[in-house]
């Protein structure tokens, strides 16, 4: 058996994830929790497809989209991650607070302080957006 090939000739020009799209039942108020709560730059509201879009980091280093769902029954909740530095994380737990959100840890358990995932490694606080979006 041999070793698997870590060069793989496309896959060595990957250095970031650029763009996220998660359906949400109510644009208009999530376009409010990522911008006045969470701070995003909101790049493009675009009200005749429902959709909105936010920079994330400089310009061109990633962008968030938010999807209108409408009326469907069904709901999909998603995870996804920002990178920050240590202080930022340090530092969120009571901006969160401050700004009426729960700061959570891993398994959804309210916490006064990053949780550390060692094998990442990773320091990280969790919150729901208004579709329970982790």
């Amino acid at each position: 058996m041999s070793a698997p090939d870590d060069s793989h000739p496309i896959g060595q020009h990957i250095s970031g994830l650029y763009e996220t799209h998660i359906p949400v039942r109510d644009l208009e108020q999530s376009v409010m929790f990522y911008r006045d709560i969470l701070g995003l730059q909101l790049a493009r509201c675009i009200p005749e497809r429902n959709v909105a879009f936010f920079r994330v980091g400089n310009r061109n280093q990633s962008m968030l989209g938010l999807w209108g769902s409408g009326s469907a029954p069904m709901g999909m909740r998603l995870h996804y991650a920002f990178r920050s530095d240590l202080n930022g994380v340090l530092s969120l737990p009571e901006k969160l607070r401050q700004a009426g959100q729960q700061p959570l840890g891993f398994n959804g358990e309210p916490v006064d302080e990053p949780v550390v995932i060692g094998w990442m490694p990773a320091a990280s606080i969790y919150l729901k957006d208004p579709d329970e979006h982790s």
